[in-house]
C-alpha cells in the first residue's frame, strides 16, 4: 500500500477496505463495482475532520444535477433570531455570533437549544469552554428553560469535541466560545491564530457533511469588531453581530448572510426570563411624543428589512472648543453628517464653521439607510437656529450634492407607517397620498420652518 503524500488508493465504499490497484470486487465484502478512486494526503483536511488521511477525490458534477437546499432550514423557535438568519437556520451551514462580555450571547444560545430540543431531542449539543455543565444548567433553569433533550459537552480539546460529533450526530452544534477551543495539532495554546483557524475548519468540514448546524460564539475587540483573524469570517456562512444600547435592549442583525439579507435587525428585551423579542418595534426608538419639540430633533421611516422604524435623529451643536471642529457620531456615519454640514452651508445659507456637531440616535439604533439624509439635514438646521421642528412631523429621502431631494424606495410602506403613528405632516421626494412633496433642501427647509406648504 502506498504512503506517501498523493498517492492514489482504491476504497471499498461498502466497508471501506483500500488497497492501491483497482478491482472490480472487494475482496473483503464481495461487493462488485464499489472500488472508489481515493488520494492520501496526510496533510489535508479530510471531509470528516481528523482521522484517516485517506480522502476521496474530488470529481466534477454537472450543476443541473444538484438538489436545492433553499427549504431545508431548521427554525431556532426564536422568530427574531429566525429574521436574522434568513428565515431559519440553514442545513449544512455555520453561523459566527460576536458581541461584548455579557451582552446575552451564551443566554440566546441556551434559550436556542431549548427551543430546538423540543423537535430534535438528544440531538442538541452545547459545548462550553468557558462554564462548567452546573453553571449552564442554573442558567437554564433561572430562566425557566426546559432542558431536556440537550447534551452537554465542557471541554477545550477539539479532539473531545470531534468524538462526541460523530458518536451523537447533532442537529444543532453550540460552541461557546470558539476561542477556547484547541488542538494539540496546532500547539497547546487556545486562542491563537493557527489554532483558531485549524479549529474553526476542523468543525466547518464536520457540519458541512452532515444535515446540521454549527454555532460559534466570539470575542470581539474594543471596536466592537470579532477578534482573531478576518479568514474565520471568510470560513462561515453567517456572521452576526450582537449589540446593545445603554438600556435592556439588544440588537441582532448580520454582517454577512450567505443564505439571506443583511438588512434584516432582530430586536430583544433583557429580562428576568432572558432575551424576549420585542413585538411591536415601530415606535420603540422614539422619544415620548410631546406638545412642543425641542430644537434638533427630527424624526425619519427607515427600513430594516422588510420593516419600517420611526426613528427619531437627534443633533446638537455647540462652538468648538478647540481650532478645528469636530462630529461626534456613532450611530450615523461621521463622513455622512460632514456631508450634510457641507451642503446646509453651500445650499441652505447656514454657517457650521466654528462648530462641533454631535449626533444621536434614540434607542440606540445604528443607520446606514441613505433614506435619513433629509431628516439628518432637518435636525441639523434645527439645532444651528434653535427653531424646533413641529410634532408629527416625518421626513424621508436621500440628499445629493447638488441639494436635490432624491425619492428613495418603498414610500408607500413608509408613509403608512407613520401615518398609523400619528404623524401628519410627512415629507418625501415622491408624490404619494398624504405626504408632501419636496424637491429640494431649501424647499424643505422653508417648508418644515417657515410655514409655506410643499408641493403636495
Amino acid at each position: 500500500m502506498a504512503k506517501k503524500n498523493g498517492s492514489i488508493l482504491y476504497k471499498c465504499s461498502n466497508c471501506g477496505y483500500s488497497q492501491p490497484r483497482w478491482l472490480g470486487r472487494c475482496p473483503e465484502c464481495g461487493e462488485w463495482n464499489c472500488m472508489e478512486e481515493c488520494i492520501v494526503d496526510s496533510s489535508a483536511v479530510s471531509p470528516a475532520g481528523r482521522g484517516s488521511p485517506v480522502s476521496e477525490k474530488a470529481k466534477p458534477i454537472p450543476l443541473e444535477s444538484v438538489s436545492s437546499q433553499d427549504s431545508a432550514r431548521y427554525s431556532t423557535g426564536i422568530p427574531e433570531f429566525d429574521r436574522v438568519l434568513g428565515g431559519g437556520a440553514t442545513r449544512r451551514s455555520a453561523v459566527l455570533i460576536g458581541g461584548e462580555p455579557g451582552i446575552g450571547k451564551s443566554t440566546l444560545l441556551v434559550q436556542t437549544a431549548s427551543k430546538m430540543a423540543a423537535s430534535f431531542p438528544g440531538k442538541i449539543l452545547y459545548i462550553s469552554g468557558e462554564e462548567s455543565a452546573a453553571q449552564i444548567k442554573e442558567r437554564a433553569e433561572r430562566l425557566t428553560l426546559n432542558c431536556k433533550g440537550i447534551e452537554v459537552l465542557c471541554t477545550m480539546r477539539l479532539e473531545d469535541i470531534l468524538d462526541s460529533l460523530e458518536k451523537i450526530n447533532p442537529v444543532l452544534v453550540i460552541i461557546d466560545s470558539i476561542q477556547t477551543v484547541y488542538s494539540a495539532e496546532a500547539g497547546l495554546v487556545p486562542g491563537t491564530v493557527n489554532q483558531l483557524k485549524y479549529c474553526a475548519n476542523e468543525l466547518v468540514s464536520w457540519v458541512k457533511n452532515r444535515d446540521s448546524v454549527l454555532i460559534m460564539t466570539a470575542h470581539v475587540t474594543k471596536e466592537g469588531a470579532i477578534a482573531g483573524p478576518k479568514t474565520l469570517e471568510h470560513m462561515v456562512d453567517t456572521v452576526i453581530s450582537f449589540e446593545r444600547n445603554s438600556d435592556d435592549v439588544r440588537f441582532l442583525h448580520a454582517q454577512k448572510n450567505r443564505f439571506g439579507s443583511v438588512d434584516e435587525l432582530g430586536i430583544f428585551n433583557m429580562t428576568e426570563k432572558g432575551l424576549e423579542p420585542v413585538l411591536n418595534p415601530a415606535t420603540m426608538f422614539l422619544s415620548e411624543r410631546r406638545e412642543v419639540q425641542p430644537a434638533g430633533v427630527a424624526c425619519a421611516a427607515v427600513f430594516e428589512g422588510n420593516r419600517v422604524f420611526l426613528v427619531e435623529i437627534q443633533a446638537l451643536t455647540a462652538p468648538a472648543k478647540a481650532a478645528v471642529s469636530r462630529v461626534f457620531s456613532d450611530k450615523i456615519d461621521s463622513a455622512r453628517v460632514s456631508r450634510i454640514a457641507a451642503i446646509l452651508e453651500k445650499r441652505a445659507g447656514i454657517k457650521f464653521l466654528g462648530q462641533d456637531i454631535y449626533i444621536n440616535v434614540a434607542g440606540g439604533i445604528r443607520l446606514s439607510e441613505s433614506a435619513v439624509d433629509a431628516a439628518l439635514a432637518v435636525a441639523m438646521y434645527s439645532a444651528r437656529t434653535d427653531i424646533p421642528v413641529a410634532v408629527g412631523t416625518a421626513i424621508f429621502g436621500e440628499l445629493s450634492l447638488a441639494g436635490e431631494i432624491r425619492a428613495v424606495p418603498k414610500i408607500k410602506p413608509r408613509a403608512k407607517t407613520a401615518e398609523s403613528l400619528g404623524f401628519t405632516r410627512i415629507y418625501s421626494a415622491e408624490k404619494h397620498p398624504g405626504v408632501l412633496q419636496v424637491r429640494d433642501i431649501a424647499s424643505l427647509i422653508k417648508s418644515v420652518f417657515g410655514g409655506s406648504k410643499a408641493e403636495s
